[in-house]
């Protein structure tokens, strides 16, 4: 249970500083993260260069193992909300990561094997990513909702802390090691963060889990089904059999879900700056100088621009674009008008590396610096659409849903590797053309993500439970 205030202690106070328990959260998150993306960032090199893959094979079981990752939040939001809590969901299915780690290191010259540690590393990372980020607004206190949406700022901000260096050190590890070193330490790092996730056991605030419901999404759904035509909408029908509570919350996760649907597509751009722009990377002049430092890179070190960039964009948004926004246009910059504008700038960026591949299937080689500017925009919109689509769906969340409601947004990123691994398998696009077919269908779904926005109703599910 959290720390009971100090009586003489302003609620201004309270309000404005973080949770004791707040550390072990995001040390564990920096430590993971570095694990998943230090394996994730060589994956497509080992793929391609280790285990003789096709390229377009290589790009289409990446976008499969990305999208299995975020396909077992279902799984382990259902086991959170409904039995184990998040602190034994995180705990256990940790352990099962860890394993998965351990598989990718021993079975290096095995598909089968390493495949089988992939699919481990999905079910473990992905079992306790909806579990991980309602587990943080769980410690905060309805008072405190002012300090919400800097903590997850801080949550991300140490996500790219982790990811940075790790897509910065696993590549070369990779070069100068092997395989077995270089998905080992990852490993390592993931076991580290069970430790340290543990470590604040007894100072977390425990929402239990609310068992086997009577009341449950899918019941409720059934009895909708049952009594269609009892009243307007096809949800209400629903009321004769369940309290008027539990039909809200699957109407407001029903709401939620027709948001989420236009943002699967950005998920299918933004994630190929692991994979396609790699590729692309792959073919580019990687002697580059730096202010007069003459180095070389390694293809899948160019996607450590990322995380850097979101750690500087961060606060600037935060406390300089957002608040020039709305002074400028004299209007409040809510998560949805973030979101919107953030899938017109991921369109933007494609349209700029699918010139570069017009360019490079020209025969002309162009220097790798020139993939700077387009990651610069992709991060930008990652602010714009993922900072706050975390933010949003833990908010419109009913106490009952919150882990259910957050893996439905992480289920668009599932969806959306989906679409990018079809499209890779089928190779329908060559070269530029499928950079701009991306950019197009991006383009598309953010003026459908516009219209369904204008309609949703913002709703306040603060946790309401937390009071000391």
């Amino acid at each position: 249970m959290a720390n009971t205030p100090n009586p003489g202690t302003s609620a201004g106070a309270v309000a404005d500083k973080f949770p004791n328990q707040i550390k072990y959260i995001v040390w564990n998150e920096a430590c993971e993260r570095y694990s998943y993306y230090g394996m994730r960032s060589i994956l497509v090199i080992f793929l391609v260069q280790y285990l003789m893959l096709d390229k377009n094979v290589a790009t289409s079981d990446y976008h499969l193992f990305a999208g299995a990752c975020y396909l077992f939040p279902v799984l382990g939001a259902y086991i959170s909300d409904r039995f184990w809590g998040k602190y034994k969901t995180i705990i256990l299915l940790s352990l099962v990561y860890c394993l998965g780690h351990g598989f990718l290191a021993v079975f290096e010259d095995s598909q089968i094997g390493f495949y089988c540690g992939l699919g481990l590393i999905a079910l473990g990372s992905g079992g306790i990513k909806p579990c991980v980020s309602a587990h943080v607004g769980d410690q905060f206190k309805p008072s405190q909702k002012a300090s919400l949406q800097k903590v997850f700022d801080l949550f991300y901000f140490m996500i790219n802390f982790g990811s940075f260096f790790s897509t910065m050190i696993t590549p070369w590890t990779l070069q100068a090691y092997g395989p077995g070193v270089a998905f080992g330490i990852p490993g390592i790092l993931m076991f580290l963060a069970t430790i340290i996730f543990w470590m604040g056991r007894h100072e977390y605030v425990h929402v239990p889990p609310t068992g086997s419901n009577p009341h449950g999404t899918g019941k409720v759904l059934l009895s909708a089904i049952k009594n269609m035509g009892a009243g307007e909408g096809f949800l209400n029908g629903a009321r004769k059999d369940h309290p008027e509570d539990a039909v809200e919350a699957v109407k407001s996760a029903f709401n939620v879900g027709k948001i989420f649907i236009a943002v699967t597509v950005f998920w299918a751009l933004f994630d190929q700056h692991g994979s396609s722009w790699v590729l692309q990377a792959r073919e580019m002049n990687l002697d580059v100088n730096i202010f007069g430092w003459q180095t070389t890179l390694l293809p899948s070190q160019i996607p450590a621009l990322n995380p850097i960039m979101v750690m500087i964009l961060i606060p600037i948004f935060t406390f300089g674009i957002y608040p020039a926004c709305e002074k400028i246009f004299k209007t409040e910059m809510t998560p949805l008008k973030r979101m919107g504008a953030g899938m017109f700038v991921t369109a933007f960026s494609f349209v700029l590396v699918g010139i570069y591949q017009y360019i490079l299937d020209g025969g002309e080689q162009i220097s790798v610096l020139w993939q700077v500017l387009p990651f610069l925009i992709i991060t930008m919109a990652e602010v714009m659409v993922s900072i706050t689509g975390l933010q949003f769906a833990y908010t419109q969340a009913p106490r009952a849903m919150k882990s259910t409601i957050m893996s439905m947004w992480l289920l668009t990123v599932f969806f959306g590797n989906m679409i990018t691994a079809y499209i890779a398998k089928i190779n329908v696009f060559d070269g530029g053309n499928f950079f701009m077919f991306f950019a197009g269908i991006m383009g598309i779904f953010a003026i459908i993500f516009v219209w369904i926005a204008k309609n949703y109703k913002m709703q306040d599910h603060m946790e309401g439970s937390l009071k000391a």
